[in-house]
């Protein structure tokens, strides 16, 4: 009878050619590129530092304010030219509120935390506050288009530190700012009288 040996095969595992394909963000070398975060999210993207969301919040809290104090404007103006002012800060209240989520959208996308709440809203904002009770629309005017210029005045202040980390979130602030000067400017021309030559 004769005995078979059993030997083992050779345990050693042949190498995979290298290939062209690209390369992935999930098989990038650790220093091309810019810095991923270590949280799973869809994006595997970049991170706001603490400066960035700072920067955002401080954006953020002014835009809730603005279209909170536009709010109560509109609710309380009465005077000369009344309809038209009382709509023009309904489109002030849209836009602001809009670019708020927008705002704190952006946050989030970078993992940073917006807070919007009542409190942090009113500790924070640069607004001075509203008068209570009714506003003479001329006096409306005034106040509102002060309260556009604060709100563009801080995304000014912080646009350089933004776009220095974010070029995209200050992209944002680009267009906040056009639309909330071109705003201020019609209300603004309400109160206006023409130039003498």
């Amino acid at each position: 009878m004769t005995s078979t040996v059993n030997r083992p095969q050779d345990t050693k595992t042949s190498k995979t050619p290298k290939t062209n394909a690209p390369r992935t963000s999930r098989n990038a070398e650790p220093d091309e590129g810019a810095a991923r975060t270590k949280r799973e999210n869809a994006e595997h993207g970049f991170m706001a530092s603490a400066g960035l969301t700072e920067s955002l919040q401080a954006v953020l809290v002014d835009l809730v304010e603005l279209h909170l104090q536009g709010k109560q404007a509109h609710w309380n103006v009465v005077g000369h030219n009344f309809r038209d002012l009382h709509l023009q800060l309904d489109e002030i209240v849209e836009a602001a509120r809009a670019f708020s989520d927008d705002v704190a959208e952006r946050m989030r996308s970078l993992h940073a935390m917006p807070d919007g709440r009542s409190g942090t809203v009113a500790e924070t904002t640069t607004l001075p506050p509203f008068p209570n009770g009714e506003v003479d629309t001329a006096e409306t005017i005034d106040l509102m288009v002060a309260r556009m210029e604060d709100t563009v005045a801080t995304m000014r202040r912080v646009h350089d530190k933004v776009d220095e980390e974010d070029p995209t979130s200050s992209d944002l602030l680009h267009q906040i700012i056009s639309r909330l000067e071109q705003l201020a400017w019609m209300v603004s021309a309400e109160n206006r009288v023409p130039r003498r030559a």
